[in-house]
């Protein structure tokens, strides 16, 4: 009887809710070991998150903090945002810990290289705008100043700013692996997704758009590199995927050889016309 109710549904079910806090709870005890040991150097983090604005600001300038609280409150957020960032991997490897026992051993051979690209690409995405992007955007804003006004930036603002902008090219970095879950789902093929290149383009520019602050120069700065990295995931499909690819042009050209001819006009209207005298002959007869 006590063997029953341990291998009860209910049972299975508590200790997945139960493993699911313990690891939850090890995800953020890591996100707040590595804050407390960051926050001590709060404001060189945030001086060096500046400085790409910093060294182009004209001499005589600084940044400024508008609200009372936001000389704490800034650096806390950005270390705390920094925290989450450096603890992805740990925090994949939790999740990856809690799903792996219901995958299949296809699904995990995949799952692993997908999870590891993701964590890279979205890393280089923050590094692109940080060393790339951020130099480009700000000596133009600068630069177009009018005259007589001192460009003094808010901490506050400035840290919404560059957050905004990190999650966007993390996320616009993601989309080689996004292209190669699709095709390897079977849901496409490259052929198809390369018919539908300039769709694809117009999507990246919206998608810059609604992410990137309300500029052309941030919208283009983001719609071009997820183009071309669209370009890269199917590039990777084609390599990696050859087989599934190879079986899916099979199997679409097995059902169009086995769809039936279509019959001509004459032929439906014949039918039509013996299908309506059935029906009256069964009418006439009794019941």
């Amino acid at each position: 009887m006590q063997d029953e109710q341990e291998n009860s549904p209910e049972q299975s079910l508590m200790d997945h809710l139960i493993e699911l806090r313990d690891r939850l709870m090890r995800i953020v005890l890591a996100i707040l070991l590595v804050f407390i040991a960051l926050f001590a150097f709060s404001e060189e983090i945030f001086t060096y998150v500046a400085d790409p604005l910093l060294a182009l600001m004209p001499e005589g300038t600084s940044m400024i903090a508008i609200g009372v609280t936001s000389p704490f409150l800034v650096p806390f957020k950005l270390v705390l945002l920094l925290s989450v960032l450096i603890t992805i991997p740990y925090t994949l490897h939790q999740v990856w810990g809690f799903i792996a026992p219901g995958l299949y051993r296809h699904e995990k051979s995949m799952a692993v290289p997908l999870l590891v690209s993701s964590v890279l690409l979205f890393y280089c995405g923050v590094a692109f705008a940080y060393f790339v992007i951020f130099p480009i955007l700000f000596g133009f804003f600068l630069g177009i100043a009018p005259a007589g006004v001192a460009v003094m930036t808010d901490i506050g603002q400035y840290l919404d700013f560059i957050i905004a902008i990190f999650f966007a090219f993390g996320l616009a970095f993601e989309v080689p692996v996004a292209t190669f879950l699709l095709i390897a789902a079977g849901a496409t093929t490259p052929d198809k997704l390369a018919e539908k290149r300039p769709y694809i383009i117009i999507g990246a520019f919206v998608f810059g758009m609604l992410l990137t602050p309300p500029d052309v120069i941030s919208q283009s700065l983001l719609a071009v590199p997820m183009w071309l990295l669209f370009e890269v995931g199917l590039i990777m499909s084609r390599i990696f995927l050859k087989e599934k690819i190879a079986e899916s042009s099979d199997s679409e050209y097995d059902i169009l050889e086995e769809e039936p001819e279509l019959e001509s006009d004459d032929d439906m209207e014949k039918a039509f016309d013996e299908m309506e005298r059935e029906e009256a002959e069964n009418n006439k007869k009794p019941e």
